[in-house]
């Protein structure tokens, strides 16, 4: 009988985007601290998996043909792109996606493969982008039924071994088994070259010989409890330190026993978290081609797994379309009868930047679920900068006058509206009473700022002309949330358009001063997902913008050319 099991899929070990972790003792003593974020990826992917039979549509699946266009899209220009790109065969390159195959029946173990594929595939990217990420030990709530019945498993186990230890003679083989479970334990946390503490701990933690001690009643209990601590203490984390005092200060052997396995526990969390922050490295460096190699299996698997972002692509080339027609009936001179030219490139910019807009009620595209949770993040964070954009436009509109020779007044702004629109983008948030209480506490900061400078206070109707038009921003079709929220695009779409290597930043718009620093940092945050999914998805999305852009483009007559050249 061992110590009751930790389930590996329960609340004992949690996956987290962030929080603290250390590696182990022979590690460099340094700590790694981040903000939990909440984490869901590939959702969509695994409801796709439960289905019986899954048809395969020519236009669903992503041929190897497209490679080409993985490249440009990363970094390339208009000009680049050329028919050509969308009909020439790279079939020899391995990373590109395979062509169609006859619908199939999906079997069990097919399902299982997929699903391990899928969560292998989310666990690495989060693993490498995600610099925060981290394991973290985690049990049932007490109150609740699984922690109450874990608490009595565990309470009868260990009283059931104190019972054992306390007859005349003691019963010494489930306290043996429980040394057997430490050393295989302590042995894990071993690397390799490790030789002396390895025979060490063998030697001392020989189970063949303690249970020759029990026989003769002669087994030196605390004395191998000690050993044990003095190991640990000298494998652990610099964080456990105070864990082994404890362990030290502890006089009664049974919860001794208990306390021993509850800090090897959280030394399993610490070293898995310092296995990871040392993939981490290698891991980035080989990322895209895992990526796209597990995406391509996961396909293979589940032929539908390109469905949606076919119609986010399709819906992105009927939006450009719909804004070139626009533009031709503007312009008289303009040939109607001409079929419009559409860059690839800004069809796939025009997709990315509808996800800051995306309802995350409905599934995001395949290829963008492992960002999922960060692009969600980033439309939150502009819809309140956007707010604060607003809200600083009408002020300097209104009451200019009042606050020019205030030279930090912007700051104020921002520090009395962030706390009030904090969390804004939840259902239960009233923005339109946080908007009254930004207005109320505005138009008392710039009469504050008047009274010192000896200057006359705001009128009670200019204080309720600047409280209403701030209160109205919530209004759909509002004229200055519409002229800030197309600025906010302005900027990000010129930071999409720039060239990878480019490291600056776009001139930033008018309006958006007041939080200049804020964007620069949440588009430096979304041109980097961008990029990297470009670099990832570049060839299936290829594949796809070929058949909606080209779809008159005959496939074997492509590679019929390019096999006689």
């Amino acid at each position: 009988m061992g110590v009751p099991e930790e389930d590996t899929n329960s609340p004992g070990w949690v996956f987290k985007p962030g929080g603290g972790c250390s590696g182990p003792r022979r590690a460099p003593r340094r700590t790694a601290r981040g903000t939990a974020g909440s984490d869901r990826p590939g959702s969509h992917l695994l409801l796709q998996l439960k289905g019986i039979r899954m048809p395969l549509n020519d236009d669903q699946n992503s041929d190897s043909d497209s490679s080409r266009l993985s490249e440009s899209t990363g970094a390339s220009s208009d000009s680049e792109y050329s028919r050509q790109s969308f009909n020439s065969d790279s079939s020899s390159k391995p990373s590109s996606p395979a062509s169609a195959s006859p619908p199939k029946v999906i079997t069990f173990d097919e399902l299982m493969a997929a699903t391990r594929n899928l969560s292998n595939w989310t666990l690495a990217h989060e693993i490498a982008v995600n610099a925060n990420f981290c394991i973290k030990h985690e049990d049932f709530p007490q109150n609740s039924f699984a922690g109450t019945v874990k608490q009595i498993v565990h309470k009868a186990f260990w009283d059931h071994l104190e019972s054992e230890l306390n007859e005349d003679p003691p019963e010494y083989e489930h306290a043996i088994k429980l040394f057997e479970e430490i050393k295989e334990i302590l042995l894990s946390f071993l690397t390799p070259g490790a030789n002396r503490i390895h025979n060490q701990i063998c030697e001392v933690l020989d189970t063949d010989l303690i249970r020759q001690q029990a026989e003769h009643n002669a087994v030196d209990i605390p004395g191998l409890a000690n050993y044990i601590i003095n190991t640990m203490g000298k494998l652990c984390a610099p964080v456990r330190d105070n864990d082994i005092k404890q362990l030290k200060a502890t006089d009664n052997i049974v919860e001794l026993l208990r306390q021993i396995f509850h800090v090897l526990d959280l030394m399993k969390v610490d070293m898995a978290n310092y296995t990871i922050k040392s993939l981490r490295p290698y891991l980035w460096h080989n990322l895209v081609d895992y990526e796209r190699t597990k995406f391509q299996e996961i396909l293979e698997e589940t032929p539908s797994a390109l469905n949606l972002t076919t119609e986010w692509i399709k819906e992105s080339i009927e939006d450009e379309l719909s804004s070139i027609s626009d533009e031709s009936s503007s312009s008289p001179g303009a040939d109607s009868s001409s079929k419009p030219i559409i860059s690839p490139t800004l069809v796939l910019n025009n997709g990315y930047l509808k996800l800051l807009q995306w309802d995350y009620c409905k599934t995001i595209p395949e290829t963008l679920l492992t960002d999922e949770v960060r692009l969600q993040e980033l439309r939150e964070k502009l819809n309140q900068l956007k707010i604060i954009a607003c809200i600083s436009l009408i002020t300097n509109n209104m009451v200019g006058s009042a606050i020019v020779d205030v030279p930090d007044f912007a700051d104020q702004l921002k520090r009395i509206s962030v706390p009030l629109l904090e969390g804004m983008n939840k259902k239960s948030f009233d923005l339109k009473e946080a908007l009254n209480a930004i207005g109320v506490q505005i138009c008392s900061k710039v009469n504050k700022s008047l009274t010192e400078r000896g200057l006359p206070t705001l009128s009670e109707e200019m204080q309720s002309n600047l409280m209403g038009q701030i209160a109205h921003i919530v209004e759909k079709n509002n004229p200055v949330c519409s002229l800030i929220d197309k600025r906010i695009q302005l900027f990000l779409r010129s930071l999409l358009a720039l060239p990878g290597v480019q490291k600056c930043m776009p001139t930033m718009p008018g309006g958006l001063s007041v939080i200049q620093t804020e964007m620069e940092f949440v588009g430096s945050q979304y041109a980097s997902i961008v990029n990297f999914n470009k670099k990832v998805y570049g060839p299936f999305y290829a594949n796809i913008l070929r058949k909606l852009l080209f779809p008159e483009a005959p496939i074997e007559k492509a590679e019929a050319e390019t096999a006689g050249n």
